[in-house]
This record gives structure tokens, sequence and C-alpha cells, in this order.
């Protein structure tokens, strides 16, 4: 029986710089990433670094030497948006998207065509020999699904050429542990996952704060190292600083309070 449950394809981190991305993501995880190459549709540029089973990381920024298009479109993945271009100014590269792969014989461009209010248009792309379609907005924004996405509901991707891109990336043995979406509206995330075929690939849940991606890796060395915080990991984490420093401070009183010892007679 075929399998028709999408596959994960791809993490995003977007980045002000490509320049600025690739020093992000060769400090957290030790491995340098991969020149990828230009989108002439998109007007982005991007790096690539290999994750176990078939999947990588894109490190995608704005282009700033594309020019030649007529009338460009919005760049995907909201980067023309003025409210992300702030966010990764203030806090700098960051997980904010991922893909999921279409695998053949389902055709992604008719899947689109049978639920044009369930799938975003697809959008035809090249970047060095590779051709492929994906699943973009025609105002740049994130899929959504009941006004549900901001990054956390997948963009998808059918490949044109045979040969996966990570196929050609140096190992790294890196793997992606687990992926969360942190979502205020969790159960139209949910539904809209199942129905896509990829609720196995991402748990959800509900968050009182902005919607976030949290994915966990499995480094080569045995350690862990997590991409992204939710609202409420990141009030506990504040919380938890607060309380350490309280201590500090309650035991610096004691020690200054506690009297001499009287000398001890010979």
């Amino acid at each position: 029986m075929t399998d028709h449950r999408l596959k994960l394809d791809h993490l995003v981190i977007a980045a002000r710089t490509l320049e600025e991305g690739a020093q992000f993501v060769a400090a957290k995880f030790g491995v340098e990433t991969v020149a990828g190459g230009a989108h002439p549709l998109m007007r982005t540029h991007n790096r690539l670094l290999n994750l176990w089973g078939g999947a990588y990381l894109e490190v995608i920024a704005i282009d700033p030497s594309a020019g030649g298009v007529e009338s460009p479109r919005p760049r995907l993945f909201a980067l023309d948006d003025p409210a992300m271009q702030r966010r990764l100014a203030d806090d700098g590269p960051q997980l904010v998207h991922w893909v999921a792969r279409v695998d053949r014989p389902k055709s992604l461009v008719r899947w689109r065509e049978q639920y044009p209010a369930r799938i975003a248009p697809v959008a035809a792309m090249s970047r060095a020999g590779n051709t492929w379609g994906l699943t973009v907005p025609d105002d740049g924004a994130f899929p959504a699904w009941q006004g549900a996405g901001d990054g956390v509901l997948p963009s998808l991707i059918q490949w044109d050429t045979p040969r996966h891109p990570s196929d050609a990336l140096p190992e790294t043995g890196i793997a992606l542990r687990t992926l969360t979406g942190f979502h205020p509206a969790a159960d139209a995330v949910t539904e809209q996952l199942a129905w896509l075929g990829a609720a196995h690939l991402m748990r959800v849940e509900n968050t009182a704060g902005a919607p976030v991606l949290v994915a966990q890796f499995d480094l080569p060395d045995g350690s862990t190292l997590t991409l992204g915080e939710s609202a409420e990991e990141a009030m506990a984490r504040e919380e938890d600083a607060r309380q350490a420093s309280k201590r500090r401070r309650v035991k610096k009183t004691d020690t200054q309070d506690d009297p001499e010892t009287p000398p001890q007679p010979d």
C-alpha cells in the first residue's frame, strides 16, 4: 500500500543577510553551511546544512544582488514583511518555517487545483540546476488555514529533479529529534496538518504568546540543541532567572549580617 503521508523536506532559518545566517548556524551546530544558490523568481539566496534522514536546514535571506525582474512579486517566507524584517533585526537569525515534501505520483499542482482554499498557489522555482514547485501565497505570507499559519503550517514542495538536494550535501551526523509548533489557534493548525497528511511530522501545542517553531536536534557528540522557544518556556526561564537572582541576594545578605566569630583563646 502506498504511503501518501508527507515527508519533512527542510527547515527554514531566515536572516537579514546570508552571512549573518551562516554565522548563526555555524555557532549553534559547529558545522559550516554549504553554498546553495540564488532563487531568481524570489530574489533570495540560501545556504544549506544536511540533516540525517533525507532533509536539510536552509538559511535564507534577501539577495541584494538580485535584479532583472520586471514585475517583482513579494518574496517568500514573509521576507518582505516589515514585521519579519524588524524581528530579524532585533533578534537575529531564527527558525521561522518548515517545508513538507509531496512525493510523486501525487501531483502538487493538481492537488492545489482541486483544493485552492486549502493549498496556496504553486510557484515554479529554480536554483543551481534544481527545479521544483513550492506553495507560496501571492502576498508572500506564510501558508495559513482559517487564519492560522504564521510559519507553523508548512509550505509544500515537489521536486522535479530526481535527486534530492540533501543527497549532494556533506554528511553532518545531525538529526532532527522533534519539531513542535506553538500557536494560539492550535486546533486549526492540527486540523490542517491532519488534512495534509503531515500530522506525524510535528507536535502542536497551544500558546498564549506568539506562534513559534521549536526544533530539537541530536548532535554527533551526543548532546542536544534546541532552536526556538515558546512564550511559556521564555516566561519559565525568566522566572527561574529571577528566583536564582533572589537566592543570591538573600545569601549575600545573610553572609553580611553574620556576626564575626569571636577569636578563640590560645
